[in-house]
């Protein structure tokens, strides 16, 4: 059995650093592969899921058990030999890494990937499932699969680096978030979750804004000012809360923070063209 993935232009980046996948293969083994090599910048990685087997790798024999994986780089010399009782399943994926300008201390990722010239082991990032997922995409075509096949291809070297680090903890962080998003979300969720108690001042507190600042902001973001975006707030509320048969309508009114009953019929009819008690006899 053998599915076998080549002469496809599969390529993706990882820390600025672009690879080729130029071979994806998955095969039970009945035969002995020679001892070879790969070039430059060349790099194969396997992963055993099932049977056993050994690796001769530079001269040093290894037993392969299921859930081994090992990568050969550049002029790493090896051979493999399947046991004939339980003969080893194999994916492997023949990389090539294309020259970068960029110096590797400032990629950590490619850094430790290119260091680990050749690394063997048991893997505890579950690679198997990734294998499965690549191969998966390649076979079935659905939507998007290019794209999934390369986001793939991207985590498998980060896998990698963490087989090799031992789940290392990265001293990076993400930079903290643009301003303007940040009050986004800000604002969304002041809306949603305070209803009852709306008022340009107090969401212009929440942001350190001033109030014009504030609605100039609700404007540009949502085309929409304080008030509008305040009585859509209330009336999706309103709609929900008059779904729950055990509230009435005059504890919705006090809910939503509404002066009175009246108050809050009147908005509502405005919004929808139908009083609470009717829109909740007709929805």
């Amino acid at each position: 059995m053998k599915i076998h993935y080549t002469d496809m232009d599969i390529h993706f980046t990882v820390e600025d650093t672009k690879f080729y996948a130029l071979n994806l293969v998955f095969e039970r083994f009945m035969r002995v592969i020679p001892a070879h090599s790969h070039g430059s910048d060349c790099y194969e990685i396997h992963y055993i899921p099932y049977g056993y087997g050994h690796a001769v790798i530079d001269g040093v024999t290894y037993e392969i058990t299921p859930n081994t994986l090992f990568v050969t780089g550049p002029h790493i010399e090896h051979s493999q030999a399947p046991v004939a009782e339980n003969p080893m399943q194999e994916y492997c994926i023949y990389l090539k890494k294309a020259k970068s300008g960029s110096p590797a201390a400032t990629s950590p990722i490619i850094s430790l990937f290119e260091k680990n010239y050749f690394w063997f082991g048991q893997d505890n990032q579950g690679i198997h499932r990734l294998m499965r997922s690549i191969f998966e995409e390649l076979e079935h075509h659905y939507t998007g699969y290019m794209s999934q096949v390369e986001l793939l291809l991207q985590q498998l070297i980060i896998l990698l680096v963490r087989n090799y680090e031992g789940n290392k903890v990265s001293t990076r962080q993400f930079a903290r978030s643009n301003l303007i998003n940040t009050k986004s979300v800000v604002i969304e969720e002041y809306f949603l979750y305070e209803y009852h108690n709306l008022t340009l001042d107090g969401l212009a507190a929440r942001l350190s804004l001033s109030p014009r600042q504030t609605e100039r902001m609700l404007l540009e973001c949502y085309g929409k000012n304080f008030q509008q975006k305040k009585t859509e707030a209330r009336m999706a509320a309103a709609i929900q809360l008059l779904s729950e048969n055990d509230r009435s309508v005059t504890e919705i009114a006090n809910i939503l923070g509404y002066s009175s009953l009246e108050h809050f019929s009147t908005a509502f009819k405005k919004y929808f063209h139908k009083p609470p008690r009717e829109y909740r006899k007709a929805f």
